[in-house]
């Protein structure tokens, strides 16, 4: 045990060795810890990947998001159900003076909890022997400056995004989601007009399968054809796919099953549900499956996208058994490289429900908070399945704003904005809560269809994308936004474990959500909702 001095706090701490660094220290060794005397008030909780909660929470730990079934897309599985307060990567905890004490992994494949007074934190794999050799930053004091001193180490170690500026997107999921087909993509395209999109993106639903990449019957024309009519509005041509998970019906699974990643008795692990299917993912260190990756992304390159968002990535980092032994986040980084390379340094990369550090230094945006959705939450999801990683504008802003310290590494993508009144049911304070936060986040993007626009809808968005907001942060939760004071306090209250008859209501709804034939009948109906929605362009 060692002593560590800050000027105002005085630590006891286990490392191998330790060096001074800019606003703390950096401690060496696969397992170390910190000690304090002191009883903190909060626990800063980092969750895995993009859509996983990251808030600060009390001392105890969160329960596990359900349904069962689902969880993957939520949580970290190894630590679903972890006896104490844990992060990953990086914790801290607040003390009744507003101060924290941070302990941040600066590699892969590492963990953080509380307990018994102090943080502690290890890797996975022990000794990793690489650049990313068991490091711990370690640092007290004001929150910004702390959590600002570590994002400067995890940039030097694992690198930053490319591109200067974010682009102002168009994005079709969230006005037709998968109803779209050339038709009415090519209609939206026309229509923009005068709107200052820089990249118009197709979302979900222009491909045979998961994992079968090709333009489904939707679109005779193919996807080159469809990225030169975007590039005829004189916008960047941007794509959604999710190359890192295969359904079982796909030509991909059925050809290749042993690309697939598999649990210890040799079948394939779940990467979640989705589509009316199980989804696996492949194994990403598989030298078959990173060349089937790169002859994708060059694929995507050649059809003439140069804004490419890539889904579901969380798959490529799940627990398993892989082709070649090796730390799991490592195994999805070396695939997540490997598409990056392939898509040439042109081409701006957003990567979604990706797990943080592994994909920093690879990307230029990345999603930081669950999906928005045209509601502000849902008593199923809150309360029911005590789930704060479901999709719902509430979620998304809560962790986007935990998740700000990023911004010196990567654009910040908090999702899409609304502007529209029709099918859409937030309120006008809501609305103006997600506008808000995407001029903080400067990463601007809507899903709203032109004629579903009002006169003023469109003058608003019109007057969104055009301009660049003054942003003053002022405290964990408070801005000046263009002289204005914009508090999102309100928003961060997190679910509470339910109780009682709520209790025995959560497990039957928990137990409902994990049988498949249900969540696909639930799927199916979400779908005829969303096609009717689409037909009304």
């Amino acid at each position: 045990m060692s002593i560590i001095q800050f000027d105002n706090l005085q630590v006891s701490a286990n490392f191998d060795s330790l060096t001074t660094t800019p606003g703390g220290y950096v401690l060496h060794g696969p397992n170390v810890s910190v000690h304090t005397p002191y009883e903190p008030s909060g626990f800063y909780h980092h969750g895995w990947q993009s859509w996983s909660l990251a808030a600060w929470t009390t001392l105890e730990p969160q329960p596990a998001p359900k349904p069962t079934l689902l969880m993957p897309r939520s949580i970290d599985p190894i630590y679903a159900h972890h006896p104490n307060p844990n992060s990953s990567w990086v914790g801290a905890i607040e003390f009744k003076d507003g101060n924290i004490l941070l302990l941040g992994s600066l590699g892969l494949d590492s963990h953080v909890h509380y307990r018994n007074g102090s943080l502690e934190g290890w890797y996975e794999q022990g000794e990793l022997g690489n650049r990313f050799d068991c490091d711990w930053f370690v640092g007290y004091g004001d929150e910004g400056i702390v959590f600002n001193a570590y994002a400067q180490l995890v940039g030097q170690h694992l690198g930053t995004g490319r591109a200067i500026t974010p682009f102002r997107v168009w994005c079709s999921w969230y006005g037709l989601y998968t109803g779209i087909n050339e038709r009415n993509l090519t209609t939206i395209f026309n229509d923009l007009g005068d709107l200052s999109f820089d990249v118009l993106q197709i979302d979900d639903g222009w491909q045979i399968a998961i994992g079968d990449w090709q333009a489904n019957a939707k679109f005779p024309s193919g996807m080159k054809e469809l990225a030169g009519k975007i590039k005829a509005t004189g916008r960047k041509a941007g794509l959604w796919l999710a190359p890192l998970i295969v359904v079982p019906s796909s030509r991909l699974y059925r050809q290749h099953p042993d690309w697939v990643l598999q649990d210890e008795n040799g079948l394939p692990v779940s990467a979640t549900f989705n589509w009316g299917e199980n989804l696996f993912a492949l194994d990403t260190s598989h030298p078959s499956v990173l060349d089937w990756l790169s002859t994708l992304m060059k694929q995507v390159s050649a059809w003439g996208y140069e804004y490419v968002k890539l889904d579901f990535l969380y798959a490529g980092a799940l627990p398993g058994k892989r082709h070649i032994e090796m730390p799991r986040e490592a195994a999805y980084r070396q695939g997540l490289a490997a598409m990056r390379n392939a898509l040439g340094e042109n081409t701006y990369l957003l990567t979604c429900g990706a797990p943080i550090l592994p994909s920093l230094g690879l990307c230029d945006a990345l999603r930081i908070g669950p999906d928005v959705a045209e509601y502000w939450k849902s008593y199923r999801d809150d309360v029911l399945l005590n789930n704060p990683s479901a999709p719902g504008a509430k979620n998304a802003i809560r962790t986007s704003i935990n998740r700000l310290w990023l911004a010196p590494l990567v654009h910040t993508d908090p999702d899409v904005v609304y502007f529209r009144s029709k099918n859409n049911n937030l309120t006008p304070a809501q609305n103006s809560m997600l506008q808000d936060l995407a001029q903080i986040c400067n990463f601007k993007a809507t899903s709203d269809l032109p004629n579903w626009l009002t006169g003023p809808e469109h003058k608003l968005l019109f007057d969104f994308l055009k301009h660049q907001a003054m942003v003053v942060r002022t405290g964990r939760y408070t801005f000046i936004l263009d002289g204005q004071k914009v508090d999102f306090s309100p928003v961060m209250s997190i679910p509470t474990k339910s109780k009682g008859l709520i209790a025995l209501i959560s497990a039957i709804t928990n137990w409902l959500g994990s049988q498949a034939r249900v969540v696909r009948l639930v799927d199916k109906l979400e779908a005829v909702r969303r096609e009717k929605m689409a037909k009304e362009l």
